[in-house]
């Protein structure tokens, strides 16, 4: 997993609430399990006209966001069917931070573990990030995961609170794989003891 220190870049603004897993990618897109490939079906059913084209209104769609690394979201984001697939997704069209008054348990525990960060803010901090966010290409923001920090296009800061172990986990680039591996060296003692001890389990 990719590591999470500093982010700079676009925001888009999304004032819906309620985007459930369902809006970020439909359910014909689960049949993969490969975690690449799915930000091309980002919130698809809004995304794309009936005919396959882009709806120009949608503002991933729009020039100022189409390179947009960071969504400043409404409240309860994420909410629905606890489906990895949407991580993947927002994370493989190339945003890794989402912005929000508050998020479903299960997509934001998911952020976490695909190298998304997920803050969760009160409504008139978000309100004031969605406004810089309209600004468009103009106003980028910065996070700072070490500092906890967002700053605005105009300078202002927001502190963010953040998991102690979630957090090193983002800035450390470790996934449930990752945190296993770093006790290598001790499940491999376990092993060599446990044949030493039990030959026979190991026979064949």
């Amino acid at each position: 997993m990719e590591k999470f220190d500093k982010l700079e870049g676009v925001a888009a603004p999304m004032h819906q609430i309620n985007v459930d897993t369902d809006m970020i990618i439909p359910k014909q897109y689960l049949k993969t399990i490969q975690r690449t490939g799915l930000g091309v079906a980002l919130f698809s059913e809004m995304r794309y006209k009936d005919d396959g084209s882009e709806n120009p209104e949608f503002v991933l769609n729009k020039p100022a966001y189409r390179d947009a690394k960071i969504l400043i979201a409404g409240d309860n984001f994420g909410c629905g069917s606890s489906r990895e697939h949407a991580p993947w997704a927002i994370l493989d069209f190339g945003i890794r931070c989402v912005i929000a008054p508050s998020f479903a348990d299960i997509f934001y525990n998911n952020c976490f573990k695909n190298g998304i960060l997920p803050i969760a803010l009160p409504q008139e901090q978000v309100d004031k990030l969605m406004e810089d966010a309209e600004r468009g290409a103009n106003a980028t923001l910065s996070v700072d995961l070490e500092s906890q920090m967002i700053k605005g296009p105009d300078g202002g800061e927001i502190a963010f609170e953040v998991d102690a172990f979630k957090k090193h986990c983002l800035l450390n680039g470790l996934d449930d794989i990752g945190l296993t591996m770093e006790k290598e060296s001790s499940i491999d003692d376990f092993e060599a003891k446990r044949t030493a001890a039990t030959p026979w389990l190991a026979a064949g």
